[in-house]
């Protein structure tokens, strides 16, 4: 995911956590350890940009990973200047 993230954005901030241990159990849990992940990316390409543009803007760029081999993914993607 970072190479996926790093290469479509240039991101000046990338962290990318992986979530899993804490949803053991759940569903979408399937035992792999790499069902649940955030992502926090702060890219200059989200200028101008709210919220849901950003969010299918990350979804392209991973391609099949969310939905597919990621049961979830949480996403916050700022422009820099903004909050994370």
């Amino acid at each position: 995911m970072e190479a996926l993230l790093a290469t479509a954005f240039a991101p000046t901030r990338l962290v990318v956590s992986n979530d899993s241990a804490q949803h053991h159990g759940h569903s979408g849990d399937d035992g792999s350890g790499e069902s649940h992940f955030s992502v926090l990316i702060e890219s200059a390409a989200f200028t101008g940009k709210g919220r849901l543009e950003r969010q299918r803007m990350v979804n392209k760029a991973l391609g099949d990973i969310p939905g597919t081999r990621v049961h979830a993914l949480a996403v916050k993607a700022v422009a820099p200047g903004e909050s994370a």
